[in-house]
């Protein structure tokens, strides 16, 4: 969590991504945008095989300026850190920042989802958290910014238009709550933007 006065606190305390097919290029574009000591943790949903073991972190690593890991459970989410969500394993969070896995059911027929990391978000941050959707087929996440802007969270959403998949993006933009829907190349700046806002 920040420290200070609250006066100097960030305006956020935490950003959640989802993404799907096309999305490993979509977080490397968007990771490396983002600076180093960005001062909130970063938290991924990426569908994948669970079949097989994954490289994701290592992968995005290497695009990203921040530290990527696979989020381990029991573990707090630290600023300038980006944990991604292990294979078949969901990731929630909870108000103290202590991340878990979870092997419970498959949400919309995926495991990790990103409703179920989004609605501990909300819950655990509320007007602090930023939800990310991007590319991606399929429904998951639209359940979970609804979740996130009843709490007074803030949405953001990729552009349909300009998505690999844009099955998440369009199902995400049909709930009416998006803040905004942008091109993949400005999201990191509003992200940025909106976290060094400074809450009184």
């Amino acid at each position: 969590m920040s420290e200070g006065s609250p006066a100097s606190s960030p305006a956020y305390e935490i950003v959640a991504v989802a993404s799907s097919a096309g999305g490993i290029s979509a977080l490397g574009k968007l990771l490396g945008a983002l600076p180093a000591d960005l001062p909130v943790p970063v938290l991924i949903v990426q569908h994948l095989d669970p079949r097989h073991e994954t490289v994701i972190a290592d992968v995005l690593q290497r695009r990203a300026r921040m530290r990527v890991k696979l989020a381990e459970d029991g573990e707090t989410a630290r600023p300038g850190i980006a944990y991604v969500a292990p294979p078949d394993r969901h990731l929630l969070v909870g108000a103290d920042g202590v991340l878990s896995l979870s092997g419970s059911n498959l949400v919309h027929f995926v495991r990790p989802s990103a409703d179920l990391l989004f609605e501990s978000v909300a819950g655990a941050y509320a007007e602090r958290a930023i939800a990310c959707v991007l590319t991606g087929t399929g429904s998951d996440g639209a359940m979970g910014v609804t979740a996130v802007r009843s709490r007074g969270g803030t949405v953001i959403v990729q552009d349909p238009s300009t998505a690999e998949f844009r099955g998440m993006p369009d199902a995400a933009s049909a709930t009416g709550e998006v803040h905004f829907q942008l091109p993949l190349d400005e999201i990191a700046p509003v992200v940025e933007g909106l976290i060094h806002q400074r809450r009184t």
